[in-house]
């Protein structure tokens, strides 16, 4: 019964993530379209009002685009950090036989390709961006393995969902360290003093959601300020909600049941719409083999690729993990190609990495081509692959 449900919860957060892809993919096309129009400078007015109210001691203007950010993007990684935990408590990452193969080649697929990045742009001024190519898109990869129907073995699919999930952790764990600013000390305190309430609430086994969610708004404000990035606080609040390893939905099953739905076919549309907004130019076709386009695109599909495949072999090879059913090793290569899809995570980084707008627009522009290359040659390549 146990493993009937978890199989549910997965098939319905993977067929929303193949449909959310595609809706991705449409956001995407009118993002450019818009950006290479006439109406390129009422959008950007637009991202850019200011939005919001003060109430008391609390701030909360700010433009639509760092509500975007900050703020629908908290929400995302609220998703992200219950996803997370769901996998460590009940599922593919709650183990060290089951989270070894996807950890360890989640961890090759970030460091690998963070090498290369550095490789081309040290001592340049785009060497901050070493976190880009760490980052797997988890909606697009998963829409593009859906996509291949029974090409692919189904533990395939599993396999590469647990990648990305541990993927986005590593990358989590990189924007909270390496990715902020100056640190503001009370206000991290204070954000200190909530996540320690919401974990004394979990202790003494509190259920109802609200008690979570509202101390949740105020870890995001205190987040906000202290310096931290502000959807660290997505990550904070998810990992105190109660779950459980039984059939019985916890209150973190049913906060993500809501969530997925708001989630794939609302915010990450919208964060599609306002952040790959590229103006074309000429400039940007020489953008991609300058050092910045070079480490994006050798970092995000070459990394990528030889990341993942090499520190699985070693996982295998040293008995720590096996081979998901029924695939053989150029699935697992082929769906290293995939992880180089790094779209949402790695755009978001690059605003993180660059406050020189050319920067950011090259960056934009080497992922957009890198994760369209990933997914076209990954799909292709496992299309063609028997299975073991």
């Amino acid at each position: 019964m146990e493993k009937k449900i978890n199989l549910a919860i997965f098939k319905k957060f993977f067929n929303s993530g193949k449909v959310g892809g595609l809706l991705l993919l449409i956001c995407v096309a009118i993002s450019l379209c818009i950006a290479n129009s006439g109406e390129k400078d009422s959008f950007s007015n637009f991202l850019a009002q200011q939005i919001g109210t003060t109430l008391g001691p609390f701030q909360l203007t700010y433009s639509i685009s760092a509500w975007v950010n900050d703020g629908l993007m908290a929400i995302f990684f609220l998703l992200v950090g219950l996803e997370i935990k769901r996998e460590l408590v009940e599922g593919e990452l709650s183990s060290l036989q089951k989270a070894s193969l996807p950890v360890l080649a989640a961890f090759g697929g970030m460091i690998i390709p963070a090498l290369i990045y550095f490789f081309f742009n040290k001592g340049e001024d785009t060497a901050a961006g070493w976190g880009i190519p760490m980052a797997t898109d988890i909606a697009f990869a998963l829409a593009i393995i859906a996509l291949l129907g029974k090409s692919v073995p189904a533990s395939l699919k599993i396999f590469l969902a647990a990648l990305a999930i541990a993927d986005d952790l590593g990358a989590i764990l990189v924007i909270a360290i390496f990715y902020t600013a100056e640190i503001h000390w009370n206000y991290l305190l204070m954000a200190g003093g909530v996540f320690a309430f919401l974990i004394a609430l979990n202790y003494f086994k509190v259920t109802s959601l609200w008690f979570y969610l509202i101390p949740g708004i105020f870890l995001w404000y205190f987040v906000h300020h202290s310096g931290i990035h502000a959807t660290i606080a997505g990550v904070l609040l998810a990992f105190t909600i109660p779950t459980n390893a039984t059939a019985i939905a916890s209150p973190l099953e049913k906060l993500e049941h809501f969530l997925t739905v708001p989630v794939n076919f609302l915010i990450m549309p919208i964060f599609a719409l306002a952040n790959t907004n590229i103006t074309f130019e000429k400039e940007m076709i020489t953008g991609l083999i300058s050092p910045l386009g070079l480490g994006i695109f050798f970092g995000l599909f070459f990394g990528k690729t030889i990341g993942v495949t090499l520190f699985s072999w070693f996982a295998v090879k040293i008995k720590l993990a096996r081979l998901p059913s029924g695939a053989n090793w150029k699935h697992v290569m082929g769906v290293g190609m995939l992880a180089g899809i790094g779209f949402t995570m790695s755009i978001f980084i690059s605003l993180l990495s660059f406050a020189d707008l050319s920067h950011i627009l090259e960056a934009k522009f080497a992922i957009l081509c890198t994760s369209l290359i990933a997914g076209l040659l990954g799909f292709v390549f496992l299309k063609t692959v028997k299975s073991a």
